[in-house]
């Protein structure tokens, strides 16, 4: 694994996400290929997802459009994240059971905690770009997770 304190050494205009990101999962650091979705309080389309898709080298990026309202990752489908080989999640949301979540090989990054869960209406997007954090997540390109932070790279590095 490449630290991001390296990767900004050596290519110092890469996008750096703003620090405001929790860490959960036995999985300190990740990187892969960027895979999106939009989502406003509706986990439907993680779900269906992390339980279809290798995520071989891949990192699932959720906009959950910073809300706190609930939870859009649970301990079920981080199971389905390992179970479909993918290397970490980002969630701009909340998560929940993150005491059995810490537990798995699996890293996640999230806003916050909340154990309401999401609606289950089928709505959101896949593979579009999506910006918070100060940064923008372009489906296709890299993405470096570790203890100091977030970057991403329009290419592997």
């Amino acid at each position: 694994m490449i630290a991001t304190a390296d990767l900004m050494d050596d290519y110092p205009d890469l996008q750096v996400v703003s620090p405001i990101f929790k860490s959960f999962g036995k999985k300190d650091s990740f990187y892969g290929k960027i895979k999106t979705i939009s989502c406003f309080e509706d986990n439907t389309k993680v779900r269906e997802r992390l339980e279809s898709e290798n995520g071989k080298n891949c990192v699932l990026v959720v906009d959950g459009a910073s809300s706190l309202r609930c939870a859009l990752l649970g301990d079920n489908l981080a199971q389905l994240a390992i179970d479909n080989n993918w290397e970490g999640i980002i969630i701009n949301g909340c998560i929940r059971d993150s005491s059995i979540i810490n537990t798995m090989d699996i890293g996640v990054k999230a806003l916050a905690t909340n154990p309401r869960k999401s609606l289950k209406e089928n709505k959101g997007i896949l593979d579009v770009q999506v910006s918070f954090g100060d940064a923008k997540f372009i489906p296709d390109e890299y993405i470096y997770c570790d203890g100091d932070g977030i970057v991403i790279a329009p290419s592997k590095v």
